[in-house]
């Protein structure tokens, strides 16, 4: 059982774009992997949502696919 706190997140996700970088990072780990919907406490349409802008983001080449390999 994951025992982590959530954290309440103070998105509109109605305007959240795939070029707002800064609120996807959030969702993002150090390593560059989505963080699952247990750890951001979104819910199943938000985080589909989140998951969607992250990877067209990652396309547009405003996001990498992989942090701290060098």
């Amino acid at each position: 059982m994951y025992t982590t706190s959530k954290e309440t997140v103070d998105l509109d996700f109605d305007t959240l774009d795939y070029k707002n970088t800064t609120a996807l990072m959030s969702f993002i780990n150090e390593q560059g992997k989505i963080l699952p919907r247990r750890t951001t406490g979104l819910s199943s349409k938000e985080q589909k949502k989140v998951q969607k802008l992250i990877k067209r983001a990652r396309i547009a080449a405003l996001l990498p696919f992989v942090m701290g390999k060098s």
